[in-house]
C-alpha cells in the first residue's frame, strides 16, 4: 500500500441560510486542496492520491516564491540554500512544502495546523508556524502565524498557492481583475530585477478574459481599501470569486497554467508578503524579533452562487 504523498485530509464545512462552504485542507504543507460554494468548485481541486500539481494550495515559509540561485548573504556570509527549482537554479516556495503539519485544534469549520521550521544550512533560524483556516458566513479566512524561537532577528515572508476557478466555466468566459499598478520585471530565472507600471499585457485593473493573457507575473503595488487588497475572477452569471489580503500582502503572483489537471480553468492569485527573491532584496522582508510572533491573514469569497 502506498502512502498518500498528501497526507492526511481534514474536512471543514459551514452552512448559512442558503450558504453551504466546504473545505478540505491536506495535511502535508497545510495545502488547501478543495473550497466549494452550493457544491460548485471555486478552486481548482485535484487528485488526493497524486502528487499535488503546480504547488497548489500550500503554505509558502518562511519565504515565498524564488531565492536567486539559492543563495542570499546573512551578515557577511553566503547561506547556500538546497536547490529546488533545478530547470533554474533557485530555491523556491520556502522550507515547508513537503512538510507534515500537526492539528493543534479542529472544529466543523476550522482547523489549527502547525509546523516548525528548524535551523539548517542556508536558513540558520528557529521558527513555530501555524496556520487558521476558518470558514464562516464571509467564507473563507486563513490565518498565519510566525514565531521566531532564536536569539537573533529572523527574516521571513509567507504566502499561499491558491488556483481560483468557477466550476465548469470556461477561460474564455472568464474575467479576471487584479487591483495592482505595478509589475516586477523579471530575468531569465524569473527573478525581479525592478518595479515598473503595469501596461499593455499585463494591466489587470479593469478586468480581462481569463483566456487573453498568459501571466506568471508578480504584481505590486495593489489597490487597499480599508485595509485590504482584493482581485476577483468573475462569469457571465454574475458569479464572482474574490481573493483578499492584508495590507502587508504587497505582491501578488498570477499564473494562469494550461496544463493544471482537470477540467476546470485556473489562475493561481498568490498573496505573498516580499516578492521573490527577498532574501537577498530585502523588499518587504519582515524581521521577527526573538520571541515574538508576527501574524497576517488573507481569505477568500464568494457572491452570487445560489443554492
Amino acid at each position: 500500500m502506498h502512502a498518500a504523498p498528501n497526507g492526511q485530509s481534514f474536512t471543514l464545512t459551514h452552512e448559512h441560510g442558503d450558504l453551504a462552504l466546504n473545505a478540505e485542507i491536506t495535511e502535508v504543507a497545510a495545502g488547501l486542496r478543495v473550497l466549494t460554494v452550493n457544491g460548485v468548485d471555486v478552486l481548482a481541486p485535484y487528485d488526493v492520491t497524486e502528487p499535488r500539481p503546480m504547488a497548489s494550495g500550500i503554505v509558502l515559509a518562511p519565504w515565498p516564491n524564488r531565492v536567486e540561485d539559492a543563495r542570499w548573504v546573512l551578515d557577511g556570509q553566503v547561506q547556500q540554500l538546497d536547490v529546488t527549482e533545478p530547470a533554474q537554479s533557485n530555491a523556491i516556495h520556502g522550507l515547508l512544502r513537503f512538510t507534515p503539519y500537526t492539528v493543534l485544534e479542529q472544529t466543523a469549520n476550522s482547523i489549527r495546523l502547525a509546523a516548525t521550521v528548524f535551523p539548517q544550512h542556508g536558513y540558520p533560524f528557529h521558527l513555530d508556524t501555524e496556520v487558521d483556516y476558518v470558514l464562516d458566513e464571509r467564507g473563507l479566512t486563513v490565518t498565519h502565524r510566525l514565531t521566531n524561537r532564536s536569539e537573533t532577528p529572523a527574516p521571513a515572508g509567507v504566502g499561499a498557492h491558491p488556483y481560483l476557478t468557477i466550476g465548469g466555466v470556461p477561460a474564455s468566459e472568464l474575467t479576471l481583475t487584479v487591483a495592482c499598478d505595478t509589475v516586477w520585471e523579471v530575468n531569465a530565472h524569473q527573478i525581479p530585477q525592478s518595479e515598473v507600471p503595469v501596461g499593455a499585457g499585463n494591466d489587470l485593473r479593469h478586468g480581462v478574459a481569463l483566456n487573453s493573457v498568459v501571466l506568471d507575473h508578480g504584481f505590486a503595488a495593489p489597490h487597499v481599501v480599508d485595509g485590504v487588497s482584493a482581485h476577483t475572477l468573475a462569469d457571465p452569471a454574475g458569479r464572482t470569486v474574490t481573493i483578499w489580503g492584508e495590507e502587508r500582502f504587497g505582491t501578488w503572483q498570477v499564473f494562469n497554467p494550461t496544463r493544471y489537471p482537470g477540467d476546470n480553468a485556473v489562475v493561481a492569485i498568490e498573496p505573498m508578503t516580499a516578492p521573490a527573491n527577498a532574501l537577498n532584496s530585502g523588499i518587504g522582508l519582515e524581521w521577527i524579533a526573538p520571541g515574538e510572533t508576527w501574524s497576517v491573514s488573507w481569505g477568500i469569497r464568494a457572491e452570487g452562487f445560489t443554492a
